[in-house]
């Protein structure tokens, strides 16, 4: 039984259909998957679901009913947004059950009483946190589980949406996410499941539907459907999921060497980076792997331990000499850290070489068009201004942008950080080729990535991190089962064990 449906509905802003003549259902019961690019209409289909947008014609219908002269009917939808959106300084419980009022609560708010009603709620979604604990203390991945016990801990609600929900996530916690989707749909509740990671919608769904610039372009059971259709259906195009993008370059020369490195987060870690090479480091969410090179980077303070660039001693804990010897870090979190983005797409991506742009008067915009241009050019990035925020680009444009800046300063190590971070299938697989031809160019590259498939695809060689310490380096075409249990430290016990007797 349809207990949501969108009929013919249409949603324009300046310049752009966001959704045009868009019908889509969803059913009781059941898990309902919508793929497609950055772009494609998702974001505004779902605020139109919600209430937040009121389509420029068409209708939705929540029971049969239509909620545009009811706008209660829109309390029937719980949502889950992508990005953590909770009272980061009020507590576990408090965070749960805000706004009080609609949760049942009133008068005088007793806390103890509010956690003793949180707790089995808490339970149920396997949140280890007590109500008593402030938000911002715990954990990325229970901060999401909330949020996700927050929207349906109305009872009122038939239909839960949910927004990217595993980006902050590990393997296993994604994992323990989709038993508690599954159990929300055993009560018989419809789930609308939005995801870049294709793997999960099969894993999870019953129905696939695919947008393309704001329009529907199919739904089918996922049961009649592979992979390799839903990314034709997205892109226009056939790519093929199984691709590898190992470097085909690789040389025996060594351009940085880490030895016995210890810092925040990590010890007692060496490596080598050789010319041409991917190297990947594969780990769960605080493994280390990001303190570490952030500490070779030297954003963080290293603790003891030697790093070394062909011979040469590397200066420690000065961001500014590793830039000087040719290393840039791309950070995971790119719009806080890796771009401006209240500032142009020129401003972005010039910003690494305003020594060359400089003249007497200041920067030459002739200069800097041409460089800004040859960056675009060659990345393929998809802008219709220069001076357009970049802010307003997708996220693989995005990353697009920090690697053209970046390449136009002549680097010899690149750190790609969660390179894929909330980026679709088609820009993925553009950042894949990008990294294998910088490789194959020269460029030292370090990946750091918690996707499996990703390190598999990309890495000539893959090292493993598990609480800090180094537990495997294989070939990039080790199996799953062998880096997954290098990564969850799976026989580090009894390693220890021997090398204390030894």
């Amino acid at each position: 039984m349809s207990v949501l449906e969108a009929k013919s509905i249409t949603k324009t802003f300046p310049g752009v259909k966001a959704l045009e003549n868009v019908d889509i259902s969803f059913e009781l019961g059941k898990i309902h998957c919508i793929v497609g690019e950055n772009g494609a209409g998702k974001s505004t289909l779902i605020k139109c679901l919600t209430g937040n947008y009121e389509p420029d014609s068409g209708e939705i219908l929540i029971g049969g009913s239509s909620a545009k002269n009811d706008r209660k009917l829109f309390q029937r939808i719980a949502y889950v947004p992508q990005e953590i959106d909770l009272f980061q300084y009020m507590t576990v419980a408090e965070n749960l059950f805000i706004p009080f009022e609609r949760a049942g609560i009133k008068g005088r708010i007793r806390h103890r009483r509010l956690e003793e009603k949180a707790a089995p709620i808490l339970e149920k979604f396997h949140i280890t946190a007590k109500g008593s604990d402030i938000v911002k203390d715990i954990s990325v991945s229970e901060q999401q589980l909330l949020q996700i016990a927050r929207a349906v801990s109305l009872e009122e609600y038939d239909v839960l949406i949910l927004d990217e929900p595993t980006t902050c996530l590990t393997t296993k916690e994604a994992h323990q996410l989709f038993e508690i989707v599954n159990s929300i749909k055993a009560e018989n509740k419809a789930i609308i499941f939005i995801s870049h990671k294709l793997d999960e919608v099969f894993e999870l769904g019953d129905t696939i539907s695919v947008f393309v610039n704001g329009l529907k372009v199919a739904t089918e059971p996922l049961s009649d459907v592979d992979i390799n259709w839903v990314v034709e259906q997205m892109t226009g195009k056939v790519i093929d999921y199984q691709e590898m993008f190992h470097s085909g370059n690789v040389t025996e020369e060594t351009i940085l060497e880490v030895e016995n490195l210890s810092g925040k987060d990590f010890h007692h870690i060496s490596f080598q980076l050789k010319k041409g090479e991917i190297l990947g480091f594969s780990g769960l969410v605080g493994a280390g792997r990001s303190e570490l090179m952030q500490a070779i980077f030297g954003y963080l303070p290293v603790y003891e331990g030697n790093i070394s660039s062909r011979g040469k001693k590397w200066k420690k804990n000065d961001t500014h000499a590793s830039v000087a010897n040719g290393m840039f870090y791309l950070p995971e979190e790119r719009r806080s850290q890796g771009i401006l983005p209240e500032l142009s797409v020129s401003v972005n991506a010039s910003m690494n070489s305003l020594n060359r742009l400089n003249r007497w008067n200041g920067i030459s915009r002739t200069k800097e068009k041409a460089l800004v241009t040859e960056i675009v050019e060659e990345y393929n990035i998809k802008t219709s201004d220069f001076d357009k925020e970049i802010k307003f680009l997708s996220g693989g444009n995005q990353q697009k942008v920090i690697v053209g800046r970046c390449t136009s300063s002549d680097p010899e190590i690149l750190v790609f950080d969660e390179p894929t971070k909330g980026i679709d299938i088609g820009a993925k697989t553009d950042i894949y080729k990008l990294m294998k031809r910088l490789a194959e160019q020269g460029i030292g590259i370090i990946l750091i990535s918690s996707e499996m498939d990703e390190i598999r695809k990309c890495s000539n060689r893959i090292i493993c991190m598990y609480q800090g310490s180094m537990t495997g380096e294989f070939d990039g075409n080790a199996n799953k089962d062998t880096i997954l249990k290098a990564i969850l430290g799976i026989g580090q016990e009894t390693k220890e064990e021997d090398h204390n007797a030894g």
